[in-house]
């Protein structure tokens, strides 16, 4: 048992500074592709093509001096960046390992709870700071992201509903021989712009809205807590692709496209921050509220309907 528990011990330490690696790379993507895009070079000076950038970035960050405010609330000022880290890294305890991992029957639910939880970490960050831009910030990313918590929540529920389990693995087996993106391709877009909301990227950035909020619930924070939040961003960024390649592009993690899918999905959150402007708030309530959950709950009732009688038709 105990050398069961050091595997599962040094598996979850490689997944994570994997995890860590990658963020760290996906920050150098994203500045190069947002370079070409505004037909300009990213960075390019600093190792070969610029590729130890996001190590000089970290080094600068982490050595910065720490400037607190004055009026904050300092412990839950400095707990809430800490525990947002946390939080987006524990997400990847659910990913599915075929031994040595926590690989439980009910990952999807542990998903749909550790994510919610990332909300509480954004609303403290913005309230201990004590600073009006910062707490209008996270006023606004805790609405806008319960509200798209609920179309993410039903729309995975109908992909639940097809397949019958709880298992991340699962996908795996049922899509052998179709993809789910092609059988729910109109949910399949819904999730992934729920997603873009879900991790407040653009076109939804709204807490960071640099226009109107300075920089929104991160305003007050510099050095490492600046860093701690922009690598939560990050891992979060990833772990959305891992699971958007698992639920409806094969998810078949044992194949080296299994990644490629992953980069893919990590490009197009990029493309759509170089493409298209910030949302109004209003807006984005109205397409959360009235748009899609009416229809993730009709698709459901379908899928539901569809699930039915293929089991009926079986026995």
């Amino acid at each position: 048992m105990l050398k069961d528990y050091f595997l599962i011990f040094i598996s979850m330490l490689v997944l994570l500074i994997g995890v860590l690696v990658g963020v760290a790379f996906l920050t150098l993507l994203e500045r190069k592709l947002l370079g070409y895009i505004q037909i300009r070079k990213g960075p390019n000076k600093v190792g070969f093509l610029g590729i130890l950038q996001p190590f000089g970035d970290a080094i600068k960050l982490f050595t910065k001096e720490q400037v607190f405010p004055y009026m904050s609330n300092l412990n839950l000022y400095f707990f809430s960046p800490v525990f947002n880290l946390f939080l987006s890294l524990l997400l990847w305890m659910c990913m599915p390992f075929f031994s040595y991992f926590l690989n439980f029957k009910f990952s999807l639910l542990f998903f749909l709870v550790v994510s919610s939880l990332s909300v509480y970490t954004i609303m403290i960050a913005g309230w201990s700071s004590n600073s009006n831009y910062a707490m209008l910030g996270s006023l606004r990313s805790v609405a806008q992201t319960i509200s798209y918590e609920v179309s993410l929540a039903l729309i995975l529920i109908s992909f639940l509903i097809l397949i019958l389990s709880f298992d991340f693995f699962s996908f795996m087996k049922f899509q052998k021989y179709l993809w789910l993106l092609f059988l729910m391709f109109p949910l399949c877009l819904m999730w992934f712009v729920s997603s873009l909301a879900e991790t407040n990227r653009s076109p939804f950035d709204f807490a960071e809205g640099e226009s109107e909020l300075v920089s929104g619930f991160n305003v007050e924070y510099s050095s490492a807590g600046f860093a701690m939040i922009f690598l939560a961003e990050y891992s979060s960024i990833l772990f959305m692709s891992m699971i958007c390649s698992m639920i409806f592009l094969g998810g078949n993690y044992y194949s080296w496209l299994f990644f490629i899918k992953i980069v893919g999905f990590s490009f197009l959150w990029i493309w759509v921050r170089g493409t298209l402007p910030r949302y109004r708030y209003d807006k984005l309530m109205g397409l959360a509220w009235k748009s899609y959950l009416p229809i993730t709950l009709n698709f459901l009732f379908f899928y539901l309907g569809l699930s039915l009688i293929s089991f009926i038709l079986i026995f």
